[in-house]
């Protein structure tokens, strides 16, 4: 990716949210900034609770023309009408949800810092690859998506990057010129005013 060209911003919803407020928020931000995708990352199981917030939520996103996809339900994702699926265990599964939903649909894959299974999502048919933790509180076994990945995977590989998980200003400027998107979520969700959250962030690329 070109040094000149902008990361593209990809929304992470909080794991629980109030549909009474969520939406109003969410289109807070589609208005401020311009989002390339959104995705639906709840925590929950329960079918009932996924299907209202996915129907709220993709109301809001179509009404700014962003495309929304969910964690790991490939079932949902055909059966909610939603432009596809995130899944979460690296390349294990990228070319059954190719399958199931088409060549039209997004089908990313969220690979932890393993360069391998980014390398296996691609030659899956993952439109995107995403990797992270990028600081903070590493997940599982501890390890952080360094920067040295980002490098090497905008030098070789055409399938574009995710980066998330603990972005601060400081690691979006340097992982700017090196990644395609960053995926934002707790980063403004947390945060008392999500716009101004975002907005300090974006200023750092």
């Amino acid at each position: 990716m070109a040094d000149t060209e902008r990361p593209q911003l990809y929304l992470v919803t909080p794991p629980e949210f109030d549909l009474s407020d969520f939406p109003a928020k969410l289109s807070a931000v589609l208005e401020a900034e311009e989002i390339a995708c959104i995705r639906l990352a709840l925590a929950t199981r329960d079918e009932d609770r996924i299907t209202r917030a996915a129907d709220a939520v993709r109301e809001v996103a179509h009404a700014h023309d962003v495309a929304l996809v969910i964690d790991t339900h490939v079932v949902l994702a055909q059966r909610l009408g939603l432009d596809g699926v995130h899944l979460t265990d690296g390349a294990r599964t990228v070319r059954h949800a190719r399958k199931e939903l088409g060549p039209d649909a997004i089908v990313g894959a969220f690979c932890g810092a393993s360069r391998h299974d980014g390398l296996s999502a691609g030659e899956g048919g993952a439109d995107y690859v995403s990797f992270g933790p990028c600081a903070g509180d590493a997940l599982g076994d501890g390890t952080l998506a360094e920067q040295e990945l980002f490098g090497w995977w905008s030098e070789m590989i055409e399938v574009p990057v995710v980066a998330e998980g603990g972005l601060t200003p400081e690691i979006i400027a340097q992982l700017a010129p090196i990644t395609d998107f960053f995926g934002i979520g707790e980063e403004i969700w947390s945060a008392e005013d999500p716009v101004a959250a975002l907005k300090a962030l974006t200023a750092a690329m």
